[in-house]
């Protein structure tokens, strides 16, 4: 089991998180009938490693993860494994409704060699009591089994109807030390982020908030898991490369992309990322969604394109 830790206390104990660096929240293609398109997401995978991304990360919100079923999910993951993208390039959202499902894709994704994985509790109860979230997280490990299993807890209020405190985050890493590894904080606020930062040093503490990839690494923060990537994974590369020395046309250039998912009010991020990906690659197949998402429409399309085609030869650097 290892020497346990107060994840509170700085001073006590401090190792380098395992899981650092860019990893895509990765876009996922689907025909017109919502099927997963596996050749696309292989070569999508790719491009983004190619450009400087330490991996890439399946099935997450952006990826329209629990949309899936839990054998494409399976299938997806074989194909990339089978592809030639190596198990530890791959960090694997096994969130699910039900948590057997959840413990067959983190078993499945172990069997293939790929421990670093992340997992949000079941979210279809309106804020569940932390005790409850916590056993959640602890059934999924055991059930999992996996002694390399290196797991981090998806906070994501705004999605999950809940949040993890540091004292549920203290305690998950007291009962499984070595395999809760570290928090995907999707909150949006960078004080929290900051706090994440200070209070657990010696975890993998990655933001999804572009415009604070920065300042939390400065902070001690680990990387970054995020949307952006997939349009502009050099860009988002250069900031985790040095993060103490973005500049400024880069710090401003990744705000006028995000202001593109603002542009219109409402707006799914998803489809707007989908949007700004077609538009770049000149590949339409990317406008598509799995419902209950459905891509943007005419208006916003429309305003999605004109903002990127704006940004003119910036993009070029992206």
């Amino acid at each position: 089991m290892g020497t346990l830790f107060n994840p509170l206390n700085p001073k006590e104990h401090h190792v380098n998180p395992d899981i650092h660096g860019l990893w895509p929240a990765l876009l996922l293609p689907v025909a017109p009938n919502g099927a997963l398109d596996t050749p696309r997401a292989l070569a999508h995978a790719k491009h983004m490693l190619a450009a400087g991304c330490n991996g890439v990360t399946l099935f997450g919100t952006t990826g329209e993860g629990p949309a899936f079923s839990v054998a494409e999910r399976k299938a997806l993951l074989e194909s990339m494994i089978g592809s030639g993208i190596q198990a530890d390039q791959i960090l694997v959202t096994t969130t699910a409704l039900a948590l057997i499902d959840a413990i067959e894709l983190g078993r499945h994704a172990a069997r293939l060699g790929v421990h670093r994985q992340m997992f949000m509790p079941p979210f279809y109860f309106n804020q569940p009591r932390e005790a409850g979230v916590i056993e959640s997280v602890s059934q999924v490990v055991h059930g999992i089994g996996d002694d390399q299993l290196k797991l981090l807890l998806y906070h994501f209020p705004a999605m999950s109807t809940f949040g993890f405190s540091h004292e549920a985050i203290a305690e998950l890493v007291r009962r499984h030390p070595g395999q809760v590894m570290g928090v995907k904080d999707s909150g949006g606020s960078l004080a929290h982020a900051l706090a994440l930062a200070k209070a657990f040093p010696s975890l993998s503490i990655l933001t999804g908030s572009e415009q604070h990839v920065a300042e939390v690494m400065c902070a001690g923060g680990s990387g970054s898991i995020n949307g952006l990537a997939n349009v502009a994974p050099r860009l988002m590369a250069r900031v985790i490369k040095s993060p103490h020395m973005v500049s400024p046309a880069d710090s401003q250039l990744i705000l006028s992309l995000l202001a593109l998912l603002s542009i219109r009010p409402n707006m799914p991020f998803v489809g707007v990322y989908k949007q700004m990906l077609a538009e770049q690659t000149g590949d339409a197949m990317w406008l598509n969604m799995r419902a209950p998402l459905c891509p943007l429409d005419p208006s916003e399309a429309q305003a999605v394109r004109e903002g990127y085609r704006a940004l003119g030869a910036q993009l070029e650097t992206i």
